[in-house]
């Protein structure tokens, strides 16, 4: 079995794999001040808990956009599964990746670890081209030729970012919870204008902005493309973008167990 971490803004999503095969999965809000002791603590807690023998890991793979965690997860690693685990941090000097992906950007050193790895999930998928958009923290659309060449991609903010700033910069406006569906796009209250204005409104933006990015896909030569959705509020717009037909909420774990696999095969 081995061990796969994906270290985001705001939550972390840890599984442990067999194989291809997704046996059991966590998240947990991301802490930049945590300690090894304390990641490792919170691990073991998890694993007692889901009756796992940590000792039957015997590799790890992780990506990482907190580079402040990065040493703290490492010593963990160590902590948990002894110093003959050495963990893998996923990113763009590892000699797997040429083979995996071609990164056609004027600096390839800018593109995040995640939407690598997300990228080379979807290319493994669905083998056509594909956008892929990761609803977190922020709101990514990447970009992947039928040749898996990462050719770019959006960043915009996310809708749990838009609904923060709205409640710390405005005096009367508050939190709010999306987690039911909202069909009438005309709020009659305060509470329902802003939930409408953020699951209608990003709908129809996520759906303007793939019309726009697959045209200019098509203008390069990129037909027949799979669109594709993964992230923590991805299960939230889902019902207001009809041009995702394609939900994979485990998409960064399942890239990062097959980039495991590959590393370990050359090692």
């Amino acid at each position: 079995m081995f061990f796969v971490i994906d270290i985001g803004n705001t939550h972390t999503v840890a599984g442990l794999f067999d194989q291809q095969t997704l046996l059991r999965q966590w998240r947990i809000k991301t802490d930049s001040a945590m300690t090894a002791d304390e990641i490792a603590i919170t691990y073991h807690n998890l694993f007692t808990m889901a009756g796992i023998d940590s000792s039957r890991i015997d590799g790890v793979i992780m990506s990482s956009v907190v580079p402040q965690l990065d040493g703290a997860y490492v010593s963990c690693c160590h902590a948990m599964f002894g110093d003959e685990t050495r963990p893998m941090l996923f990113n763009i000097d590892n000699r797997v990746v040429a083979d995996l992906i071609t990164i056609r950007l004027d600096n390839p050193l800018e593109v995040g670890a995640d939407r690598l790895v997300n990228s080379i999930a979807a290319h493994h998928l669905c083998r056509r081209a594909a956008i892929v958009i990761d609803f977190g923290t922020a709101i990514t659309f990447d970009c992947v030729s039928a040749q898996c060449e990462y050719l770019g991609g959006l960043i915009l903010p996310g809708m749990s970012v838009s609904i923060g700033a709205l409640a710390q910069k405005t005096a009367k406006l508050p939190q709010i919870d999306l987690s039911s569906p909202i069909s009438q796009v005309i709020g009659t209250s305060t509470v329902t204008a802003m939930q409408s204005g953020m699951v209608h409104g990003y709908g129809a933006m996520i759906e303007g902005l793939i019309v726009k990015v697959q045209r200019e896909m098509n203008q390069q030569g990129h037909t027949d493309i799979e669109i594709m959705a993964t992230g923590g509020m991805s299960r939230v717009i889902r019902p207001y973008t009809p041009s995702i037909l394609r939900y994979e909420p485990n998409l960064t774990l399942d890239g990062l167990a097959l980039i495991y696999q590959q590393l370990t095969a050359v090692a």
